[in-house]
């Protein structure tokens, strides 16, 4: 497959451009919180988690990866599953926690980003914005418009921040649920992402025409491969680089989706449990001794 993908050229396949602008967040971070010499300087933890979140963008954004999305469904949830579910959480734990304070008292987006980091609010909307996105109608129209594609995948990735923010909050007074409402509120997330996964994963037919249907395909691909390079090329459609057929690639594609939501999700559920079942133990009364035993 790689070889085939090198028919579309470096920039689609590497994206300088988004290199450029990886590198312009990183150097504005060395600036603004490892450089300063006062108390509000980054700690190791958080320069790591962040210069991690940054690869990890490049990884899902910048690298062949992106291209692959836009060819097989499969590579598209799992893009999907590392951006909105891994990422976010390595920047809200990258940035230190003044700046977090100063967002959520701004004037005007204060406040609304504390209600919509209420726990409720935010499951319903990050589940539901991202099952609609999965709509087919929604889907398809998203892949053959850059500004549409460019509007739905942020929004999705600000609810994505929303919804893990009552998990992993820098802000003490905002840490306001128990280790075992934390454990609810992950599995209810596991719960309401599973109806998207199980629509693309039983269906009997393929409900994405951008990833069957020459002409859908060729409009996606433009979202990452220059013009001038698309228009040279002629393309059959996806099966020229998938081992998969159309229908097979979209039902793995939902099984990983629901796979990689699975491990990350279990990952933090064992997170939190662990430390919380241990503090538990800890605070157990020792068992009475036994006086009559003592005396002899």
């Amino acid at each position: 497959m790689w070889q085939e993908l090198q028919i579309f050229g470096f920039r689609a396949l590497w994206s300088p451009y988004y290199v450029l602008f990886i590198l312009s967040l990183a150097v504005l971070y060395y600036l603004f919180f490892i450089k300063r010499k006062d108390n509000k300087k980054a700690d190791i933890k958080q320069i790591t988690y962040f210069y991690g979140g940054l690869l990890l963008l490049y990884i899902i954004k910048g690298s062949p990866i992106d291209l692959l999305s836009h060819i097989m469904f499969t590579a598209h949830m799992v893009q999907m599953a590392l951006y909105y579910l891994l990422f976010p959480i390595l920047i809200i734990k990258g940035i230190p926690t003044w700046v977090w304070k100063k967002v959520f008292h701004f004037p005007v987006i204060g406040p609304i980003l504390r209600l919509l980091t209420k726990p409720l609010i935010a499951l319903l909307l990050f589940n539901g914005l991202f099952s609609i996105y999965h709509i087919p109608l929604v889907f398809d129209y998203a892949k053959a418009n850059e500004f549409a594609h460019a509007l739905i995948t942020l929004t999705i990735l600000v609810a994505a921040f929303i919804v893990w923010w009552p998990i992993f909050t820098p802000i003490k007074e905002m840490d306001t649920m128990s280790p075992l409402l934390k454990l609810g509120y992950i599995a209810a997330n596991g719960i309401l992402i599973t109806p998207a996964c199980a629509l693309i994963i039983f269906a009997n037919a393929t409900i994405y025409t951008t990833y069957s249907a020459t002409g859908g395909w060729v409009q996606a691909l433009a979202l990452c491969v220059p013009e001038d390079v698309l228009s040279s090329l002629s393309l059959s459609g996806p099966e020229m680089f998938s081992p998969l057929g159309i229908l097979e690639d979209q039902q793995l594609g939902g099984i990983v989706m629901k796979i990689t939501q699975e491990i990350i999700y279990g990952a933090i559920l064992a997170r939190i449990f662990f430390p919380w079942f241990r503090s538990g133990a800890d605070k157990i009364d020792p068992l009475p001794t036994n006086q009559h035993t003592e005396q002899i």
